[in-house]
């Protein structure tokens, strides 16, 4: 389905998710620069970091209206990280499927920023996309991205944990664990 809507803005109370642009890319490289940000994520290549990764968000967004949006603070309009839907690239027992995902920089942790965009994204993911189901995952050592995947009310059955197939063996980040929110539950969750 060939999608249009590059221009679009997703709002929370603090926070708007948009798509990127220029000024954003060096915060975005600074971001991918950080050890601590990129603790659980395999790192990007010199190319992705210094812009390739956002413009195959810009071609996401263009191709199937979600991406991994650049998100800033309404306040002051300061860049804070990506947070978004992609549909998932590789084959596992559980695809097709459209997964969330955050990368938040770390001047902004613990501020409730990634579970504020992310239930944005989800928002969008099930009232404008009609999306029945989204997943996330991570390693199960990522104890601050799973606590955002429970405050999203997400749910984890340990016989879903799979071992990535874009990362290699004996990698630390190959098992992945994986949670899952069906549109049914989010709207019976939704005020």
């Amino acid at each position: 389905m060939e999608r249009t809507e590059v221009n679009m803005r997703i709002s929370s109370e603090r926070l708007v998710l948009r798509p990127w642009i220029a000024a954003d890319r060096q915060p975005f490289a600074d971001m991918s620069a950080d050890r601590e940000v990129m603790e659980y994520l395999m790192p990007l290549s010199p190319h992705d970091a210094s812009g390739g990764w956002i413009d195959r968000q810009l071609e996401h967004l263009q191709e199937h209206g979600m991406c991994f949006w650049a998100v800033e603070r309404k306040s002051d309009q300061s860049f804070v990280g990506a947070v978004g839907l992609l549909p998932v690239s590789y084959t596992a027992h559980f695809t097709p499927a459209v997964e969330i995902g955050w990368r938040i920089a770390r001047a902004h942790w613990g501020k409730g920023y990634a579970p504020e965009a992310a239930r944005a994204a989800i928002r969008f993911g099930f009232e404008e996309l009609d999306l029945s189901e989204i997943v996330a995952n991570t390693v199960a050592e990522n104890v601050k991205s799973r606590r955002v995947m429970a405050k999203l009310e997400m749910t984890r059955d340990a016989s879903d944990d799979f071992d990535h197939p874009r990362i290699p063996e004996g990698h630390s980040l190959r098992r992945q664990v994986l949670y899952r929110l069906t549109q049914k539950q989010w709207r019976s969750l939704a005020p």
